[in-house]
């Protein structure tokens, strides 16, 4: 590519869809079946964030094969495509619907006859969406207790090991359901590990023994919660042996496509296979800083960093709030361009996937009356990121692997 040519925006967020694509659940979930062909007649469930998509993939293998489904997603994530009722619910903090939902999911596999085979289709956003309580747990401590989990800086291996003890279908409880069902369940990873027991809490896979954080780290009202639900079955228990677990999709695929779509526009390309963790503001100055000490080219990044929220959060999540502490350390340099976004297309509690920032978005910003620290303090990167003008907004995506960072230094 002529450096001339270049229009750095354009660049990375094409960069950025190609990765989406590769990771697209109707993608990937087709990909699967044309090469692995399941049993004549199934019946499908698909959850999660991507769970629409996910569906439209299974159907255009599988089609009239499909007895029944039950689709369970975010909020505005559905398909009118689809043939089947799509069931919407709370993320990421559970409401009414996700109880509702978690009532009929119980229904759906109890009624699954035993020469049937389930089909799961399990995707990001899952531990929110669909939900049983154990007796003496209601919504409201459900909604303080993920509300909670989400300002807590805990990574996601954590939370859901929270989540897993208080429900009576997450760490493997639901498997105990299927009453001998033959099932495959198909994934895609949210989590840094591709932890199986993690995604979705492990609707279907045993519960290790996920590590819940020291009690002193929890408030008392919730340690007296952890303790509620059933005992979760065992590692080698039965319920576990005609279940098959596969990870279709994760961040390391989306890393890898958005490689080679650099290389394609001649671009001399720095990929990052190991994912990030930790702090968003800590991660996001030492990316910055090693893309304007590093020769010209595309820098890739993949994982999922952790954001300490304040009592009274403004506006942005993990993803706005990276772009921004990095545009802190790109100010006044015109050679980098830094995008930082989910790849479910929301970022925490907004509509926006993330942001695209360079050497001007401070000064942008501050010329509105904001000023970035301020910003990041409160948890608001994502209204200083609308005055700068580089909030990226994609719509749901139909996939979410965890977050992509990438800079184009030219």
């Amino acid at each position: 590519m002529n450096q001339a040519d270049i229009q750095p925006r354009k660049v990375l967020l094409d960069i950025y869809a190609a990765a989406l694509h590769a990771v697209n659940g109707r993608n990937v979930v087709r990909c699967y079946l044309q090469h692995n062909p399941v049993h004549p007649k199934v019946n499908l469930v698909a959850i999660g964030k991507a769970a629409a998509c996910m569906a439209e993939g299974a159907l255009d293998i599988l089609d009239r094969n499909i007895n029944r489904a039950l689709i369970v997603t975010k909020t505005g994530h559905c398909s009118s495509s689809l043939p089947f009722a799509c069931l919407q619910a709370g993320h990421p903090v559970p409401d009414e619907n996700s109880l509702a939902a978690g009532r009929q999911l119980l229904r759906f596999v109890t009624s699954t006859p035993r020469d049937t085979k389930l089909l799961f289709l399990i995707s990001g956003g899952c531990s929110s969406l669909v939900e049983v309580l154990p007796e003496g747990v209601g919504l409201n401590e459900l909604r303080q207790m993920n509300s909670w989990l989400i300002g807590s800086g805990l990574d996601i291996s954590a939370m859901n090991a929270v989540r897993k003890r208080v429900s009576c279908i997450k760490g493997g409880r639901l498997a105990e359901q299927l009453r001998g069902c033959s099932a495959l369940n198909l994934m895609i990873s949210d989590v840094v590990t591709n932890d199986p027991a993690t995604i979705g809490s492990g609707l279907l896979v045993p519960d290790e023994g996920g590590r819940i954080p020291p009690g002193d780290q929890l408030p008392g009202w919730l340690q007296l919660l952890l303790h509620r639900a059933p005992v979760a079955p065992e590692i080698d228990a039965v319920c576990f042996q005609s279940i098959e677990n596969k990870i279709i999709a994760d961040n390391r695929q989306a890393i890898l496509a958005a490689a080679r779509a650099g290389r394609a526009m001649g671009l001399s390309v720095y990929q990052h296979l190991e994912p990030f963790s930790g702090d968003a503001l800590v991660a996001a100055a030492r990316f910055a800083r090693q893309v304007l000490d590093g020769p010209a080219g595309l820098y890739l990044w993949g994982g999922e960093s952790t954001l300490m929220l304040p009592e009274s959060p403004g506006r942005g999540g993990r993803a706005q709030s990276f772009a921004l502490a990095a545009a802190r350390v790109l100010a006044g340099d015109n050679s980098v361009f830094f995008l930082a976004a989910g790849t479910d297309g929301t970022d925490g509690p907004t509509e926006s996937a993330g942001a695209l920032v360079d050497g001007g978005t401070l000064r942008r910003g501050r010329n509105e009356g904001l000023d970035p620290d301020e910003s990041l303090s409160r948890a608001d990167a994502g209204t200083f990121l609308e005055a700068s003008g580089d909030l990226v907004c994609t719509g749901p995506t139909g996939t979410n692997v965890m977050d992509l960072v990438m800079a184009l230094k030219i």
